[in-house]
């Protein structure tokens, strides 16, 4: 579910139940439950950013298009950020091994960076099937 949004900035509560059809009831209980965390103002407008807009969506899309109730949403959006975390952690090892690498092949005696071949693409090793025995 792609809502159109006319301008980058920050959207107050009504104006956002509008663009998406839905109650701003809806949106303050998102609040509550912990799902959306808007900004405030001095005097305490909620404001969506784009950010926000695009948590609201997938919410919806799970609520809507496939029937998850408020807990299971919960879970998907916890799991999601974990999800998220694990791969910046990942990225983050794979480019301390590959500086590692480069710098050990930049300090290797002469001739023996020959023996370190940077990767380009990702290595992906077969697993052997097993075969069913014949009788």
């Amino acid at each position: 579910m792609t809502t159109k949004r006319k301008s980058k900035g920050a959207y107050m509560i009504s104006a956002v139940a509008e663009m998406y059809g839905i109650h701003p009831q809806t949106l303050r209980l998102y609040e509550r439950e912990g799902l959306l965390k808007p900004s405030r103002t001095e005097g305490n407008t909620r404001l969506y950013t784009e950010e926000d807009l695009e948590r609201l969506e997938f919410i919806l899309n799970l609520a809507r298009d496939l029937g998850v109730n408020i807990a299971g949403i919960a879970i998907v959006l916890q799991m999601r950020e974990r999800m998220e975390e694990m791969n910046r952690q990942m990225q983050s090892f794979v480019d301390y091994v590959r500086t590692e690498m480069l710098n050990r092949m930049q300090r290797a005696p002469q001739g023996m960076e020959a023996g370190l071949v940077p990767l380009r693409r990702p290595v992906v090793a077969a697993i052997p099937r097993t075969e069913k025995k014949r009788s």
